[in-house]
């Protein structure tokens, strides 16, 4: 299968003459959404067209949030937007259009966005969205408005109604809500795989090497991630098997107090044909696991030294004993 392609910005002269097209920010690409995928490959298939997807960044929500001068009231962010578009890519979908979300476009009419955008910048012929959808400035244009425009201009409009996992409306509040509470086995549940983030590992402050505890660094690019704490984790990425691991996602109160986001990961057990500067550079994908507590900010060195170990010891035992359940569940009766 092709390679899926990305555009920034809908004027590019490599984007289809015409696509099969559904349109939304798909923070975490749960459940819900890869049903939404996967009906809009079908009707691609069906009608011969490139499936495409187009997504806002940054998050609607978080410009508005800015220009009214309350940023805390913006989301939290379930995936960067390296992890938002691997996850379309393994969804089927064959290119993306990406959208900066600025004053420009938020200033668009429901009619200027049906003609600049969709028909004149993307040719759509056939649009799915979601129950809730809304669209142009201040939120004016609804699906009755895009239905009977799609009637009139010759492209087919359709409705995906919400999707749900044992009674539960499967929405990207819901998997933030799982995270924030720490419920990883939930948001697992909501996003249909565990949770993970992914990125090229980068240099520290090599600081936990000074600590005993050598960690793979990776930068959470929004200072808003919708988990934050300590996690048992699995490492995919640096060796043929995932390695197991305990990692600290967030601003490491301890050490600085920067304000950058960070995902810091110390794996059990160092494979031996990895040397010892070996992590620099990777691309790997650490999936989080179960949370131990939230972060704490240690009164010194010591006392961040024996917290690491406390955390490297639960996060053994919490292993151990996933193994042992693992293994009376395959046992015969």
């Amino acid at each position: 299968m092709p390679r899926m392609q990305v555009f920034r910005g809908f004027l590019h002269p490599d984007i289809a003459p015409a696509c099969a097209l559904t349109i939304g920010n798909f923070d975490g690409v749960h459940r819900g959404h890869q049903a939404m995928l996967a009906l809009l490959r079908s009707e691609a298939q069906h009608r011969r067209l490139p499936s495409c997807v187009l997504t806002f960044e940054p998050h609607p929500r978080d410009y508005f949030a800015r220009l009214a001068g309350t940023p805390e009231r913006a989301p939290a962010r379930i995936a960067t937007l390296r992890d938002k578009l691997s996850e379309l890519e393994r969804c089927g979908v064959q290119q993306v259009i990406v959208v900066r979300f600025d004053s420009r476009f938020a200033a668009l009419s429901p009619q200027a966005f049906i003609s600049d955008v969709l028909q004149r910048g993307l040719s759509a012929k056939y649009v799915l969205v979601g129950d809730d959808f809304c669209f142009g400035a201040k939120r004016a244009g609804d699906y009755a408005m895009l239905d009977q425009a799609g009637q009139a201009a010759g492209f087919d409009v359709a409705r995906m109604m919400s999707y749900e996992v044992h009674c539960l409306r499967v929405s990207s509040s819901a998997v933030r809500e799982a995270l924030s509470s720490g419920d990883m086995q939930q948001a697992a549940i909501l996003l249909g795989r565990p949770y993970s983030i992914s990125g090229h590992v980068i240099h520290g402050r090599k600081l936990g090497r000074e600590l005993g505890f050598r960690t793979l660094n990776l930068r959470f690019p929004h200072a808003k991630p919708a988990a934050s704490g300590i996690f048992v984790v699995r490492v995919h990425g640096l060796s043929e098997r995932p390695l197991d691991g305990v990692a600290s996602l967030g601003v490491r109160p301890s050490v600085e107090d920067a304000g950058r986001v960070l995902l810091e990961t110390h794996c059990l057990n160092w494979p031996a044909d990895l040397c010892r500067e070996g992590g620099y550079g990777h691309c790997i994908k650490v999936e989080l696991l179960h949370k131990l507590h939230d972060e704490v900010k240690y009164d010194g060195m010591q006392a961040l030294t024996d917290g690491i170990a406390r955390d490297e010891r639960d996060a053994r035992a919490w292993l151990a004993a996933q193994s042992e359940a693992q293994c009376a569940v395959k046992l015969p009766r």
